[in-house]
């Protein structure tokens, strides 16, 4: 992992102001002379930007998207905690966390940084851009904010604009860890378990009826407690604890709420997106109850140069991290193409 800091006011999209800001980064591969082999990817909600650890069955040595043919970038978003600026970083007018001292953020701003991130790598030109569920949110926003500089577009499990039930699930998260007896205190452990009780809430929409059945009905009708569906999320939010913060969690479900591509360009879906020509692969996954295949249906539809596949899979949402074979199928046959 790599730093950029980037010692200029940074001015949000809410006008708030940064006196600075840190990206963490990751890069596999090298630029070639020409510097048209850059995938940039763009990380979803609690990723970080060690990219070909986190999705290593389409990322890495031999893979679709391979180091030995592409100079890759992955950037960690502002307001993250694995390293970008975010509630845990130092903020360096009173030299302690900011926590929920924070300011908000968007999509947009996130794209806005790592803008700067390109300019400071040298990179006048991406060959692909690509990212899933709210890394869509930024391939799709950067498509628009610098349309010149991105040849091809790969989107999964993604929308133009976050969704009423995308809205509500986040609410709900947000309320689980706002009831937390510590959310606020000035500790990077405040919240937790109200971080915990939100992941379980996301795990319903992450997955959904069918897989949990499969994968986690007790074999024991007799039993009366400590059920296989019960330890499951309990395992998956403890895991999140360990890994994230509760404060990051929170102001991020809240740019996800803010997602919306016409927001400030005249409020015409339809209109902003058939602006955006480039090639662009959509894939949808059958199952995803978070944002549903009609969400990417209507990307395709709207976009003049894309094509929809549509994987089967059991998955639900997290299936554009699970499925890596289908996927890498998919975006290989395309790029051949």
């Amino acid at each position: 992992m790599k730093y950029y800091e980037y010692q200029r006011s940074f001015v949000l999209e809410s006008g708030e102001q940064l006196p600075g800001i840190k990206i963490a980064y990751s890069t596999y591969g090298v630029l070639n002379e020409a510097g048209d082999n850059v995938v940039w990817i763009c990380h979803a909600l609690t990723a970080n930007s060690e990219v070909a650890e986190w999705w290593g069955g389409v990322v890495g040595t031999g893979q679709v998207i391979s180091p030995e043919k592409y100079f890759i970038v992955c950037a960690n978003i502002i307001g993250s905690c694995y390293g970008s600026s975010g509630p845990l970083a130092l903020n360096p007018l009173t030299a302690k966390p900011y926590f929920e001292t924070f300011p908000s953020v968007t999509v947009r701003d996130m794209v806005k940084a790592h803008i700067l991130l390109r300019e400071h790598l040298c990179i006048n030109r991406i060959h692909l851009l690509m990212g899933g569920s709210m890394g869509g949110y930024q391939v799709l926003e950067w498509a628009v904010m610098e349309k010149e500089r991105i040849k091809n577009l790969f989107l999964l499990a993604t929308s133009a604009a976050e969704s009423a039930w995308g809205i509500a699930t986040h609410t709900a998260q947000r309320l689980a860890i706002e009831a937390d007896a510590t959310w606020r205190d000035a500790s990077p452990d405040a919240g937790a378990k109200g971080l915990k009780a939100a992941r379980g809430i996301g795990m319903l929409t992450y997955r959904n009826y069918g897989i949990m059945v499969k994968n986690q009905t007790d074999p024991d009708p007799e039993k009366l407690d400590d059920y296989r569906a019960s330890s499951y999320i309990n395992y998956q939010g403890d895991k999140l604890v360990r890994r994230f913060n509760a404060y990051t969690y929170w102001l991020l479900t809240k740019a996800m709420d803010s997602h919306h591509l016409a927001r400030g360009r005249g409020g015409q879906l339809e209109k902003i997106l058939g602006s955006i020509n480039q090639p662009t692969l959509i894939v949808g996954i059958s199952s995803d109850i978070l944002c549903p295949v009609q969400e990417q249906q209507f990307l395709a539809d709207k976009m003049p140069a894309a094509r929809f596949v549509e994987i089967d899979s059991a998955y639900g949402h997290d299936g554009f991290m699970v499925e890596s074979v289908g996927i890498s199928e998919v975006l290989g046959q395309w790029l051949s193409s």
